[in-house]
C-alpha cells in the first residue's frame, strides 16, 4: 500500500478535487481560458489561477500546460543499461546529465535502469544514445516504439483506486498506430518555435496563450490556431493538469514486458490496450543478439503492489497467456518533460 507524507487529500477541497481530475485535459484553447475554467468549478477566473498555481507548489500538479507527444514531433526511444552496483550513481548522473534524457527510473532487473531519449531526429537520438554507451562503459538497449495501442496517463487520482481508473468498468479505445523511427514533424516556423516555447509548461496568467504568442513573436490569433492543429494532428495530447502520481499515491507503478507471437501482436495488443488498468500499451523490438525476447509492453500505475500484482495476473491469465516480466520502478532518478532543443536548429 502506498505510504505517503501525510494525506494530501487533506489539503485540497471538492474545487481542487474538480480541478485535479476535471482538467488533464480539455485546457480551453481561448484568450481568456482561466475565466471559463472559473466559470466552471464555480469561482472567478484569478481564484482558478491561484488554484492550480498552489496545486503546483505543493507537487500535487507537476507542470501545467501542453503534453507533447515524443513520437509525432521528433524522435524517441526507451532505453535500458545494467549498470554496476558499486557504479549505479556515476551512471545515472551521466546519463541525466543529457537534457534530452527526460525519464529515468530504477526498476527491479538485470537491466535495472530505464530512460527515455527524445530528440528532434533519429541521428540526433542516435549520437546521444552512442555518447551514453561510451561514457557510461554499459552497453545500451535500445528499443524504439515501433506500434502504440494505447497510451495515456490522464486518469482520476481522487479516489480510493487501488490501481488507475479501478472504478471504470467500460473499454477503451484502442488501435494500433504504427510509429515511425524516422519522424520528425511537418512544422512550420511558428509551430516548431511554439513546441519550444511551451515545452517547459505554460504561464500561469489569465492570458497565458497571449504571454506565448508574445515570447514567440506572432499574433495570439496565430498561436491559438497552430495549437489547435497541433492538437489535431497528434503533436501534443492533450492540455492540462499534468499530475504528479506518485505524490498522488499511485507509486506502485509496473512496466510488464511480454513475448507475444508476432502474428498475435496487434489483436492481443490492442485488446490488452483497450482494459481500463492499462495505461501504456505498445510494441517495441525484441534484441535477441542482447538476450531480449519481448516485443509487448504494459503499464499498470497503483496505490497498492498487491493489487497491481493482481490485476497482471489478470492480464496474463485472461489476455496475454505467454512469458513475461514484472519490472517494478523503484527509484525515479529523472522525470521532466521532454526536449526538442534541436527542432529549429538550436
Amino acid at each position: 500500500m502506498s505510504t505517503l507524507s501525510g494525506n494530501w487529500r487533506e489539503a485540497i477541497d471538492d474545487v481542487d478535487a474538480a480541478l485535479i481530475d476535471g482538467y488533464q485535459s480539455g485546457f480551453p484553447i481561448e484568450e481568456r481560458p482561466f475565466r471559463r475554467v472559473g466559470s466552471d468549478l464555480g469561482i472567478d477566473e484569478s481564484e482558478a489561477i491561484d488554484r492550480v498555481r498552489a496545486l503546483q507548489e505543493a507537487s500535487i500538479v507537476r507542470r501545467f500546460g501542453a503534453v507533447l507527444n515524443p513520437p509525432v514531433i521528433g524522435s524517441s526511444t526507451l532505453a535500458a543499461v545494467q549498470a554496476p552496483a558499486d557504479r549505479f550513481t556515476e551512471v545515472a548522473a551521466i546519463i541525466n546529465d543529457y537534457r534530452q534524457v527526460n525519464h529515468n527510473y530504477a526498476r527491479d532487473h538485470e537491466w535495472n535502469m530505464w530512460f527515455v531519449v527524445t530528440a528532434g531526429s533519429q541521428a540526433a537520438r542516435d549520437d546521444i544514445l552512442a555518447e551514453i554507451e561510451h561514457r557510461t562503459g554499459c552497453g545500451v538497449l535500445n528499443l524504439p516504439m515501433l506500434t502504440d495501442y494505447y497510451i495515456d496517463l490522464e486518469f482520476p487520482v481522487v479516489n480510493g483506486d487501488r490501481f488507475a481508473r479501478e472504478s471504470l468498468e467500460e473499454r477503451l479505445d484502442s488501435s494500433a498506430t504504427r510509429i515511425s523511427e524516422e519522424a520528425a514533424g511537418d512544422l512550420s516556423a511558428l509551430e516548431a518555435e511554439l513546441l519550444l516555447e511551451i515545452q517547459d509548461g505554460f504561464p500561469l496568467s489569465a492570458t497565458p496563450y497571449r504571454d506565448i504568442a508574445g515570447e514567440v513573436g506572432y499574433a495570439v490569433e496565430d498561436v491559438l490556431a497552430a495549437v489547435e492543429r497541433l492538437l489535431e494532428g497528434g503533436y501534443l495530447k492533450r492540455i492540462g493538469c499534468v499530475i504528479n502520481h506518485v505524490v498522488t499515491g499511485f507509486d506502485a507503478n509496473c512496466m510488464v514486458v511480454w513475448d507475444v507471437p508476432d502474428g498475435e501482436l496487434d489483436e492481443w495488443g490492442e485488446r490488452a490496450g483497450g482494459l481500463p488498468s492499462v495505461t501504456l500499451c505498445y510494441n517495441r523490438p525484441r534484441r535477441p543478439e542482447q538476450e531480449w525476447p519481448y516485443n509487448l509492453f504494459t503499464m499498470i500505475h497503483g496505490r497498492d503492489s498487491e493489487a497491481v500484482d493482481a490485476k497482471i495476473d489478470e492480464l496474463a491469465a485472461d489476455y496475454l497467456p505467454v512469458d513475461h516480466e514484472r519490472l517494478y520502478s523503484t527509484e525515479t532518478l529523472k522525470q521532466t518533460g521532454a526536449r526538442y532543443d534541436d527542432l529549429v536548429g538550436r
